[in-house]
Parts: structure tokens; C-alpha cells; sequence
């Protein structure tokens, strides 16, 4: 680059820089797998571009000019990152599927015992566990509702899931499945 004042510099890396940001952002995001990974790639590239503004020829197209330092970035992360990935074998692969269908039988059979075992509580019961599991409620406003201090809601509370928990492990030794 021809000018002399690094702040007239400065400020025309970023008047063209933001100016074609979405189209670099939308040509790295065709290079790499994920939208984060065109972020990393757009990062690299807006620091490489300034380090390197000099090098650019005013007139000339400036987003032809990142997207070749984008290209050049995204082929080096995508080296990077196969390089990074941990690669299993077929027979840690096959055993783990294997586990996890096992879990996962196991995992419905006490889901269904505790279905059962909520349809045994007292109705009072039921909708405090429920209240207790339900995200954004604390432990103190299902209190409240019950018309009980914390500690006291908290002890009763946990009375109600031995008694679940006995429940389950009960239906499922009945069941043969524990």
C-alpha cells in the first residue's frame, strides 16, 4: 500500500474489512464444517489481513483479496483439526455401541418402574417431585407452595425419592431386570 499514515491505514482496513465481513464470513462458512469454525477462520484471517494491508493494492478487490487468505487459513484448520481428532477402532467402536444399547434397555426399564412408582405417590406427592424437577423452580418456591420451610420441604423431599428409588429397584427385581 502507498499511503504513509498508519491511521489512514487503520481506518481503511476497517471501513473494507466490515464492509465485506458477512461475504468472508459466508465463503469461509463453505470451507469449513460449522459456523464456529468459519468464526475461528474469519478471526485468523482479519488479523492476518491487517498484519499483511500493506501488501494490498488500493482499487483492487479487497474481498477477492481475504478470500484468499481465508482459503489459505481454512485448508491449514482443516489440516489442524484431522490432525487433532481422536480416531477409534472398529472394536472399541462395536463395543461401545454394544454398552450403549445395553444402557439404554436398562435406562427405559427404570424410566418405565418410575412411571409407575409416580403413579403410587399420593397426588400431594406427585406434584411436589414434579415442582422439584421442573427447571427454573428452586427448591425454596416448591417450599413455598407446600407451605413449608425449605429445610423441612427438603427432608420430605428426599423421603419421597428412597421411597421411589426402593419402588423401582422392587419392580425391577420383580421384573427380573436388576
Amino acid at each position: 500500500m502507498a499511503e504513509e499514515d498508519p491511521i489512514d491505514d487503520y481506518e481503511l482496513y476497517v471501513k473494507l474489512f466490515t464492509q465485506h465481513e458477512s461475504q468472508l464470513r459466508n465463503f469461509a462458512r463453505g470451507l469449513v464444517p460449522t459456523w464456529h469454525d468459519a468464526d475461528e477462520i474469519v478471526q485468523e484471517v482479519a488479523l492476518t489481513a491487517w498484519k499483511k494491508f500493506d501488501q494490498f493494492e488500493v482499487g483492487t478487490s479487497f474481498i477477492k483479496w481475504v478470500c484468499v487468505i481465508a482459503r489459505f487459513k481454512a485448508l491449514s484448520y482443516r489440516r489442524k483439526m484431522a490432525r487433532d481428532r481422536l480416531s477409534f477402532g472398529e472394536n472399541l467402536i462395536e463395543l461401545m455401541a454394544d454398552e450403549s444399547i445395553d444402557e439404554l434397555d436398562q435406562r427405559q426399564n427404570e424410566y418405565e418402574a418410575l412411571e409407575l412408582c409416580l403413579k403410587n405417590l399420593p397426588e400431594r406427592q406427585r406434584i411436589w417431585v414434579k415442582l422439584a424437577y421442573t427447571p427454573g423452580i428452586t427448591t425454596a418456591e416448591v417450599a413455598e407452595r407446600a407451605g413449608v420451610k425449605a429445610g423441612t420441604f427438603y427432608m420430605r423431599l428426599n423421603r419421597i425419592r428412597k421411597a421411589l428409588l426402593q419402588c423401582i429397584t422392587a419392580r425391577l427385581k420383580g421384573e427380573g431386570l436388576a
